[in-house]
């Protein structure tokens, strides 16, 4: 008996128009009795909802473009779903070279979804892995991981949704050499814990609300990242309420944030790096730089580099700052223990 099935031989139609949901679902379901594989040939699969199952992959072609799809398509042809694949309780499954397009139908739905209602909700690692794939255009977030424990998502493209192409909420991670794009709720958006996971190698770009904006936790490493043009900073860590603790910010490009546009509501927010209530953080040798949209239109950006607030014990030397912002490099307010050496620069009105 084989433990690898091919969603064409269930009746699904690489047309793009065909309702193939039911096709794929069988195929899924007995991939879940065998711990088995589930094949998707290059083509557009239109389908609703999809479930997986524990130690099972779902693999495609990935072919993505920048700005299309290609290879294996799943398509959403429904207004009536929260996601296009839920993974909750799918211990240890892996989606791998496929292509999600959410189509911008409906609200709020997501491209893959993973939620517990409370952490560790699964009383075990989850575990998912993402790679290799393309997760766009959905109205909720391209990957939404909520309460997650363990996971990796690596050399994929999370684009163009109406939520954040990562939201994070949970721990153990490894998010390494994806693209996070044009997405209008940041690149990553972090829950209540964003926690112990390392963030590396990924070029975030036209993202509004910022970057990476995360809330609450730490002990994350964020290095060797490319950070361009965020619509807010690339970096927003913290609320007035409270942060991030124990965080290496190390060896990253921070380039033309802090745009003008939808989700900048203060000048503290033309910035490339917004901290606050931040504890036990290093940045250390990044290199920032201001800037203007790709056709030398637009209006230059950020006005502060970087803006610190009541933070405490926290270390910035030997970050590259020369023209970072146009009116100022550093704007701390004096609360915390900080240290400030060796950031060498001046801003451009400087």
């Amino acid at each position: 008996m084989s433990n690898v099935f091919n969603i064409l031989d269930y009746g699904a139609v690489p047309d793009g128009k065909t309702d193939s949901t039911a096709a794929i679902q069988q195929a899924l379901d007995l991939a879940g009795e065998c711990m088995g594989e589930v094949i998707v040939p290059p083509g557009v699969f239109m389908t609703g909802r999809l479930v997986m199952r524990p130690q099972t992959k779902l693999s495609g072609t990935s072919a993505w473009l920048f700005r299309d799809y290609g290879g294996s398509v799943l398509r959403l042809n429904t207004e009536d779903a929260d996601c296009l694949i839920d993974i909750t309780g799918a211990f240890g499954a892996q989606i791998s070279g496929m292509n999600l397009d959410g189509c911008r139908l409906g609200k709020g739905i997501h491209g893959v979804k993973l939620c517990w209602p409370v952490y560790n909700g699964g009383g075990k690692e989850d575990t998912p892995a993402i790679d290799d794939c393309r997760i766009g255009r959905f109205t909720g977030d391209g990957l939404h991981l909520e309460h997650v424990w363990c996971f990796s998502v690596r050399h994929s493209m999370l684009c163009f949704n109406v939520g954040a192409g990562l939201y994070l909420d949970g721990w153990d991670g490894f998010i390494l050499d994806n693209w996070f794009s044009g997405n209008l709720n940041g690149g990553i958006l972090g829950g209540p814990i964003a926690g112990s996971t390392t963030v590396t190698g990924n070029r975030v770009e036209w993202n509004n609300v910022g970057g990476f904006v995360l809330k609450s936790g730490g002990t994350m490493n964020i290095t060797g990242n490319y950070f361009d043009r965020s619509g807010g900073p690339a970096l927003k860590l913290g609320t007035p309420e409270g942060g991030l603790e124990s965080v290496t910010i190390t060896g990253n490009i921070i380039n033309r944030n802090g745009r003008p546009g939808p989700g900048l509501d203060t000048e503290e927010e033309s910035s490339h790096v917004l901290m606050e209530k931040c504890v036990n953080v290093s940045f250390t040798g990044n290199t920032l730089r201001y800037g203007r949209d790709d056709d030398e239109q637009g209006l230059w950006s950020p006005n502060i580099a970087m803006v610190i607030k009541d933070c405490d014990y926290c270390v910035f030397a030997n970050n590259a700052m020369h023209q970072a912002a146009l009116k100022e490099n550093i704007r701390w307010d004096g609360k915390g223990n900080c240290r400030f050496d060796g950031n060498l620069g001046r801003p451009v009105e400087g």
